[in-house]
């Protein structure tokens, strides 16, 4: 038995105790899960949600799974994600705050979905940690796509805030950059290699913001924008990454067309995720909006600048938002922390809310529209 599983066992509240969420997260954030070595984690879940009446499993790419409720009338799915960035932040609690890394990127959500699950009667529920959401290719939820059947709705774990719904993600395209010329004197006036590396960025950078000239903020949900992450190169041979983040209805084929139009260089592209948003009137997004003003507080609408699994799911066509307790600012930093009160707020607003949008989802339909998903 692992040592974390040992420590885990000896501190282990009663799964109705009170204290059982803040104990399930802090076990959580014990168990390592950098992308591609998710299995301690999922094995873990699996074991909780089947002590707290989930049937559960973890299927062929590392998904965990647990279903609970009836299975007439309309499932809702509640989709985390159990990976996360590399990088340590030692799992402690000081007063209210857990620190460690998922606390907020997602750990906090997975653990939300698992115990609002358990709470709700009545209700279908499907919770999944999925796998590889932090690197490109998002290998869980295509796997979900692709072997589940499309639920009645969709929940999708990330940091909301607990009083906060998301309503929407841009997309994401990462380009790479690589050449190789001949060498040259550096007093030559040709450019070097890693010149039109460099060159090659700015240009990248310059045509996405020529795209909304009208918008100087790079994270506005409605302009496109480029993060060179990686350059490196010498006279002879250069490469260049960027991380282009883009609004819903974005032209990829457009940006392609650009980038493959410089001379002696090889370019590659890791993905095409389009973006995403919903309608304040989307049915998840109401009935929590609904469960957040029930707690006494205004709920907070946003779209974020990053991607997650909603991206990837949205092509279902269904109703969905994204949820989860935890400040989004903290995401991916050596500070990541939750507070545990944020915590319990969000299992109340999320148990509160499954009942009532199963309800509607079981009422004569009406028509809400499909994700507005777009790609030219």
């Amino acid at each position: 038995m692992a040592d974390h599983q040992r420590t885990a066992d000896r501190t282990r509240p009663a799964a109705g105790d009170g204290d059982y969420p803040a104990w399930l997260l802090r076990a959580a954030l014990g168990i390592p899960s950098v992308s591609g070595r998710e299995l301690p984690v999922a094995r873990f879940l699996a074991d909780r949600m089947a002590e707290l009446g989930l049937d559960s499993y973890v299927d062929e790419v590392g998904n965990v799974h647990g279903l609970i409720g009836p299975r007439t009338g309309p499932t809702v799915m509640l989709l985390g994600h159990i990976d996360t960035v590399p990088g340590q932040v030692p799992v402690v609690q000081v007063g209210d705050l857990l620190y460690g890394r998922g606390a907020v990127d997602a750990k906090g959500s997975i653990v939300t979905m698992i115990c609002a699950a358990a709470r709700t009667e009545g209700v279908r529920v499907h919770v999944i940690g999925a796998v590889g959401e932090e690197v490109a290719g998002s290998r869980g939820a295509h796997h979900v796509l692709a072997t589940v059947p499309p639920p009645a709705a969709l929940v999708i774990g990330e940091p909301s805030g607990w009083d906060g719904v998301c309503l929407g993600y841009k997309g994401r395209i990462g380009i790479g950059y690589e050449i190789s010329r001949p060498p040259l004197h550096t007093s030559s006036p040709e450019p070097t290699a890693v010149e039109c590396a460099a060159r090659f960025a700015h240009d990248i950078q310059e045509y996405l913001r020529g795209l909304s000239p009208e918008q100087d903020d790079p994270v506005a949900f409605g302009v496109a924008a480029a993060t060179l992450v990686r350059l490196h190169g010498d006279l002879a041979e250069a490469e260049a990454f960027l991380s282009c983040r883009v609004p819903p209805g974005f032209d990829f084929a457009a940006l392609e067309r650009f980038a493959r139009s410089r001379p002696h260089s090889r370019i590659r592209v890791d993905e095409r995720v389009p973006g995403v948003t919903r309608p304040r009137t989307d049915p998840v997004v109401s009935q929590l909006r609904a469960a957040i003003a029930a707690q006494g507080v205004r709920p907070t609408l946003k779209r974020k600048a990053g991607t997650s699994d909603m991206n990837t799911l949205a092509p279902w066509g269904i109703p969905m938002a994204a949820y989860g307790p935890g400040d989004a600012h903290l995401d991916h930093t050596t500070d990541e922390h939750i507070p545990l009160g944020d915590l319990y707020r969000a299992i109340d607003v999320l148990a509160l809310a499954l009942p009532r949008l199963a309800s509607r989802l079981a009422a004569p339909p009406r028509t809400t529209g499909a994700p507005e998903l777009l790609e030219a």
